[in-house]
């Protein structure tokens, strides 16, 4: 199948499914999608039992769509800039402590903590694996998504504090995560374990992102501030995106990164300094309609990749296991933290909690593990994280509407 066909199977099917939980099941639009789709697949798993076998068709297709790549290398870009570019920078610089303590702490010891059960836990279930693999396991499942949950957040009328928290954790996270998976990956296949080549590629990766994006972003405002005509500015933030990552990519920089830096530039300095009213409004309306597109598709892949994962009993175990472990992880993760920086900050009430529950996994954990290389420890890893995914989405994403109106009246609201 050519790209043109696929892609408009999957937005076809996009829409179909939109529509029917709009109409009839009424979850929020990706969780709704995703729930659609993981039925769809299903059935499809059991259609060969009346003497219908369409699977072999839907594998073929879904083979073609190399999920790593379409997410890590091209939705990933329009996703975090999307969500940096409302992002107010004055809010988020308020709370700069614990993003930055939750995004970097957070994520090496969920990485460490991960990995270190993983390497004892799996032998047990009968899968042996070597504690850099355990490692870059914990690296992949330690990014939290909060895309789907957090309109959920905005209508239940979470705290903006709160919502800060969590927005700016899940930007800067994910780039975080992303640079540990690739330093350890190396290692796992170069068997470089030079404690200095792993920080010059820290920084190379995470300081260099970050520059590359206070460049690239200035210069788009400065470009954006010399016209007005809001569809040349819609262009140049397309360009920033799309030629920004391939930029970082070919300099070998973190591209999360650099479109996290980008998007909360133009959002805050390019709004204020460099855009009319007219521009800002179209502006949001294009981003926002990308991001919801984009989150769309997203967790639809996500659901048909039920139809490509092989079973395995052990593997399925792991994740069952795992599900509890990280949230506990999790918990302790926020609560270090916070209970820190209460000294010098007040957090909302119930903030450890609706953290440590918010803080769901999603796609990217998805398309780290298949970026690996195809092997039995590729496909063992990919239905542990596929549990954990499943349960986040599912499980947290709907029920963490419920754990913030439980609080609310507590904060006064």
């Amino acid at each position: 199948m050519s790209i043109i066909t696929i892609s408009s199977i999957l937005v076809t099917f996009c829409a179909i499914f939109s529509y029917i939980n709009y109409r009839f099941i009424k979850l929020p639009t990706t969780i709704g999608i995703m729930v659609i789709a993981l039925i769809f697949s299903a059935s499809l798993l059991f259609l060969p039992l009346i003497d219908v076998n369409v699977l072999p068709y839907a594998r073929t297709m879904l083979n073609s769509v190399n999920f790593s790549e379409t997410l890590l290398h091209g939705m990933l870009s329009f996703l975090l800039f999307a969500g940096a570019l409302h992002v107010d920078l004055d809010n988020l610089k308020k709370q700069k402590y614990i993003v930055s303590t939750m995004a970097v702490f957070g994520t090496i010891f969920s990485t460490a903590v991960v990995g270190l059960l993983a390497f004892h836990l799996f032998p047990v279930l009968g899968f042996n694996i070597s504690f850099i693999q355990a490692l870059l396991f914990g690296a992949l499942v330690s990014p939290t998504d909060p895309i789907a949950v957090m309109a959920i957040l905005k209508k239940a009328g979470v705290p903006k504090t709160l919502e800060v928290k969590v927005v700016g954790e899940s930007l800067f996270n994910d780039g975080i995560a992303v640079v540990l998976f690739v330093a350890l990956l190396g290692i796992e296949m170069h068997g470089d374990t030079d404690a200095s080549h792993i920080a010059l590629l820290f920084v190379e990766e995470a300081i260099g992102g970050a520059f590359l994006g206070l460049v690239l972003g200035y210069i788009t405002f400065l470009m954006l501030r010399s016209v007005d005509n809001y569809q040349v500015e819609i262009f140049l933030t397309l360009a920033l995106v799309m030629g920004g990552y391939e930029l970082a990519t070919v300099l070998h920089t973190s591209g999360p990164i650099t479109m996290v830096v980008a998007g909360l530039l133009v959002g805050n300095v390019g709004r204020s300094l460099a855009m009319s009213e007219h521009t800002k409004e179209n502006l949001d309306n294009f981003w926002e309609l990308i991001d919801e597109f984009l989150n769309a598709l997203l967790f639809l892949l996500i659901g048909f990749e039920l139809l490509v994962i092989p079973f395995n009993q052990s593997a399925f175990i792991a994740g069952l296991i795992m599900i509890p472990s990280l949230l506990f992880i999790r918990y302790i993760s926020v609560l270090v933290p916070v209970t820190v920086l209460k000294k010098i900050r007040n957090f909302s009430p119930g903030a450890i909690n609706i953290l440590t529950w918010g803080g769901l996994r999603g796609g990217i954990s998805v398309a780290l593990v298949l970026s690996l290389p195809t092997s039995e420890l590729r496909d063992f890893l990919l239905l542990v994280t596929y549990c954990i995914v499943m349960f986040s989405i599912i499980v947290q994403g709907l029920s963490i509407g419920k754990l913030v109106e439980y609080y609310k009246p507590r904060a006064g609201l």
